[in-house]
């Protein structure tokens, strides 16, 4: 039953997971484990590009929130 639990793909939450976990550099070894063996690299590659892209527009909107407030 194990082996069948580690071969098993990660689901699309699991890999938003282990995506803000690697943003913030904070992952388990369990889960770090899960996803070299059998996570897709393009799911990840993927999941940390999206993430990146909101990140730098959510910094953008904020900065330009404030700059705006401030006269």
């Amino acid at each position: 039953m194990k082996d069948e639990n580690e071969k098993q793909k990660p689901s699309f939450g699991q890999i938003v997971l282990s995506t803000l976990a690697a943003a913030i550099g904070v992952q388990s070894n369990k889960n770090r484990e899960r996803d070299f063996k059998a996570g897709s690299i393009k799911a990840y590659i993927a999941a940390g590009v999206i993430f990146t892209a909101l990140f730098v527009v959510t910094l953008i909107l904020v900065v330009k929130t404030v700059l705006g407030n401030m006269g």
